[in-house]
Parts: structure tokens; C-alpha cells; sequence
């Protein structure tokens, strides 16, 4: 099941070939590349006005209820036994579809792993990872912050000791439809995809899991995310504001977000990663004087200086992991007769064991995936979704609205991500024109310097994660799980060496 993990990044029909990769890379940084590159190509489609919540399609008798189907008996029939090559645990996990719209035929595809310990009283948290088109299986289950990674054999697994259902039960989504196992059997939805879709579509199948799983219902609620779920959480959490405000009650207990080295503000975005590249000797300073010169990143036509900026710019990063500047690439991609050593931070070849693993009969049999046999192999990133319709250029009011309502908004940053990286998200954060709370200060964590923070009044907090790449859980598990505690705590991070 050995497969190669050098894939010409994420291609949308969209999109021209901008850019093939030149190293064994993490698919999420193609998907994410490409749409960045379409969005700034002269005659863009896509759509970057500002993000509205769409009109569901209600029950008949209800215009005000959203389509709850019924989900009696489901729970029991998804719940996961054990995986193949699992280690033993003690906390239950589930698997399987909710049905999102039954005309289309499409359902979304979740994993479940209940908390470790105090599961009744433990809040849930939603994972999302990005792409667009990306799987939060993929990556935040089995590469990040679930309960396993994935042996270099394919086929069996190890204990995370930092995963995050040592803090919370932790639920993981692969969408949109085209993702991963999650499908339609009508073939148009695959390229309709799009930040509105999503959202509610992510909508939908939260009310309905929750009535699948009913001692969740009145449960606090945190929705957590990196890269483009920085698009995502903020949309879907609008989304549950707005129909709890139409319902005059509080059909899902959201508390607060939490998104990582995440997509929020294109103009900002940009210009602050190609600043940081400068800044750590990866592209000249002339480059990134040029492009930032020749390049309007608010706009979708950009001139022929700022392409050929563009391009001589991909030249200096094609051998580079982009998600973690000083990470080593993945040079053979061959899974191994016996598992290698284990070690804390994540294996650059992982990817290609994740998917040698997702891809085996009884691992999708134990999981209740593919139950309908898809035609095509399940990929970290889509290739089957054709087209992204819609993108906002900025979350930013968003955020601004979140904080007005009492939510907590945590915003954090691996900080040697060159895609996403901290200078981006500072950049995007001065755009809130928020007065300080808490003036930059480390945080420590383990008896180490964790990263830095700073407090903004309204209830917004921005951590850095020293030595920690766009997949901060991956690389820095340890710190990554001591701030998803504070963060679901409400406690600030630690200004002391003896707090974890």
C-alpha cells in the first residue's frame, strides 16, 4: 500500500498549474496554496464578498426547525470495538455517517473518541482541518492531537500520550462531501463546495449528532482548527450564533473558539508570509520587497510584475517543508516490515502511513467508513472536489462579533510555519484595533518556555508555540496539549516554570 507521498499539489478545475511540488510534502499546504494562487489569479470566479449565513431547508412543519432526522439506535451501531493494530485503551470511540440531505444522498463521515477520564463532565470539542478539502481524520485524528498515530509499518498503531481527549471529548469531521469518506451520490455537489455550503452543511450534521448523542446536547461546546478551518470554525460558529438567536434558545452550548496558524484576512495573510520568509533568509528581502510592491493581495488581478515575483518566489521554497520551515522532508515515502523507533515528534513520512493504514478493508470495516464503496481511494486531501465557489477574503468581523458576545477566541501560532506564520496572524490581529489586556510575555509549559502571549481586552488571547510548525500538536504535542487545557479552563497560560 506503499504510496508516494510527492503529489503535484491539490489541483481544483479551476485552477491552472501554478505550482508542482519538488519534495515529498504535506498535501494540506498544496490544497492551500492553490486556492490562495486562484483567488489572486486575474478572472477568479471565486467569490470573496463577505461571509452570510444561507437559509437552510426546513421540515414542513416547521419553518423554523432545522432537519433533524432521526438517529435511534445509531449511536450503539457506531461505536468502534477496537481499530486493527491498536493498543488497548480504556475510553470509548465511535465511528460513522450522519446523512446530511437525503435527496442528495450525502452524508459526513465523524470520529469520536470520548474523553480519558471524567467524560461526563469534560466539555466536547470540535476538530476541523482545512484544505480546503483536507481531513481532519487524516491529519488532527491520526497525525496531530487523536488518541493514535499511525506505525511506519501501515498497519498498526501507538499511543499519543498528549492527545487531546485527555482534556476534552473530541469529535473529528471530514468535510466537506469529497473528503475523505464523507460523500454525495449526486455528483454535482462536488463542485459546489464552498465556505457558505460548508458551514451549513457542518451545521447540520452537528444538530444531528448531537441528537445522536443526546447527553452532549446541553454540554459546553468549543470548535477548534488550524490552517483553512481558520475559515471554517469562525463561519460554523456564526452559524450556530445566528440559529440560536432565530430559535430563542440555545440549541448548541457554544463557548469559544480556538484556531491555529489560520487563514482570517488574505491581504494580511500574505503579506506577512512573505515577510517572515525574508525574515528567516528563505526568499530575499528584495523579493519579498518586490512582491509585496508589484502584488495587491486584496484583489484577484495582479500585473505581470507581480507574477513573475510570485514565480521566482516558488523557486526559493519548492525543497522545503513549508508548514515547518526547519523540519527534514520525507525522503522515502516505502512503508517497513516492522515499525521504526517511536518518537514524540511526528514522522515526515506519516502521512504516507495514514494513508496505507485509512485504505485497508478492516481498518474502514472497523471504523464503519465506506460503506458505500466509493470509486476512488481514500486521500488525505480530496481529488474529486473539483471546484471552491466561494472563499471570504477576512473573518475578521466575525471575530469582532464573537467577542461582543461573550465567547472566548483564542488565536495561536507554530511559530517556524512559513505558510501561515505568526507575523501573518500579528498582522491580521492590529486589524481588531483591540487595547491590550496583558502585555507579550512568555508562557511556560513543562518547566520550558512554551511560547509567548498577549491578552486583548474582549477575550481574545494570542499564543505563539516556540518550535512548532503549521501542525503545532504534531511537533510540539506537550505545549499544544497544555493550551488546550487553559484554553477550555478559561485560565490564562502560565507565567511560571512550575505549572504544566
Amino acid at each position: 500500500m506503499g504510496k508516494a507521498i510527492c503529489f503535484v499539489l491539490l489541483s481544483f478545475h479551476i485552477i491552472l498549474s501554478l505550482f508542482v511540488a519538488e519534495i515529498c510534502g504535506n498535501k494540506q499546504v498544496g490544497a492551500l496554496d492553490n486556492l490562495h494562487k486562484s483567488k489572486l489569479r486575474g478572472g477568479s470566479q471565486i467569490d470573496r464578498s463577505e461571509f452570510k449565513v444561507e437559509e437552510f431547508v426546513h421540515d414542513d412543519d416547521d419553518d423554523d426547525a432545522v432537519i433533524v432526522h432521526s438517529q435511534k439506535g445509531l449511536k450503539e451501531k457506531d461505536k468502534i470495538e477496537r481499530l486493527p493494530g491498536q493498543p488497548q485503551v480504556k475510553f470509548s470511540q465511535y465511528g460513522g455517517y450522519v446523512t446530511i440531505d437525503k435527496v442528495a444522498g450525502s452524508a459526513f463521515y465523524y470520529y469520536f473518541v470520548e474523553a480519558q477520564r471524567s467524560k461526563q463532565s469534560l466539555p466536547l470539542l470540535l476538530w476541523l482541518n482545512g484544505g480546503p478539502g483536507c481531513s481532519s481524520l487524516a491529519y488532527g485524528a491520526m497525525q496531530e492531537l487523536g488518541p493514535f498515530r499511525v506505525n511506519s509499518d501501515g498497519k498498526t498503531l501507538y499511543r499519543n500520550n498528549y492527545s487531546w481527549n485527555y482534556a476534552a471529548n473530541v469529535l473529528f469531521l471530514e468535510s466537506p462531501v469529497g473528503v475523505g469518506f464523507s460523500y454525495s451520490n449526486r455528483s454535482s455537489d462536488y463542485s459546489s463546495n464552498g465556505d457558505k455550503k460548508t458551514a451549513v452543511d457542518n451545521y447540520l450534521f452537528l444538530v444531528n449528532w448531537l441528537e445522536r448523542f443526546p447527553e452532549y446536547k446541553n454540554r459546553e461546546f468549543y470548535i477548534s482548527g488550524e490552517s483553512y478551518a481558520g475559515h471554517y470554525v469562525p463561519q460554523l460558529a456564526h452559524t450556530i450564533l445566528q440559529f440560536n438567536k432565530k430559535a430563542r434558545k440555545t440549541i448548541i452550548n457554544l463557548k469559544g473558539i480556538l484556531i491555529g496558524n489560520a487563514v482570517i484576512n488574505d491581504e494580511t495573510d500574505s503579506k506577512g508570509m512573505y515577510d517572515f520568509l525574508a525574515s528567516h533568509a528563505i526568499i530575499s528581502e528584495k523579493a519579498a520587497y518586490d512582491i509585496n510592491k508589484s502584488c495587491d493581495f486584496s484583489s484577484s488581478n495582479q500585473t505581470s510584475e507581480c507574477n513573475a515575483a510570485s514565480d521566482e518566489i516558488d523557486k526559493d521554497i519548492s525543497f522545503i517543508d513549508l508548514y515547518n520551515i526547519y523540519a527534514p522532508v520525507c525522503k522515502n515515502s516505502n512503508l517497513t516490515a516492522h515499525p521504526n523507533k517511536i518518537s514524540i515528534v511526528i514522522d515526515p513520512c506519516s502521512e504516507n502511513y495514514v494513508y496505507a493504514y485509512l485504505n485497508r478493508g478492516d481498518v474502514q470495516e472497523a471504523l464503519h467508513a465506506n460503506v458505500t464503496h466509493l470509486k476512488y481511494d481514500w486521500e488525505p486531501c480530496s481529488d474529486v472536489i473539483t471546484k471552491w465557489v466561494d472563499s471570504s477574503s477576512t473573518v475578521l468581523p466575525l471575530i469582532t462579533q464573537f467577542l461582543s458576545n461573550g465567547l472566548r477566541v483564542w488565536i495561536f501560532s507554530g511559530d517556524i510555519d512559513g505558510r501561515v506564520p505568526v507575523t501573518s496572524t500579528k498582522y491580521s490581529i492590529d486589524k481588531l484595533n483591540l487595547p491590550i489586556q496583558t502585555v507579550w510575555h512568555p508562557w511556560f509549559a513543562y518547566g520550558e518556555v512554551g511560547g509567548y502571549t498577549e491578552v486583548y481586552k474582549g477575550n481574545l488571547t494570542f499564543a505563539t508555540v516556540r518550535g512548532a510548525g503549521h501542525q503545532v500538536p504534531s511537533y510540539q504535542p506537550a505545549r499544544a496539549l497544555s493550551l488546550i487545557k487553559h484554553f477550555l479552563q478559561g485560565t490564562p497560560l502560565p507565567q511560571t516554570k512550575t505549572i504544566a
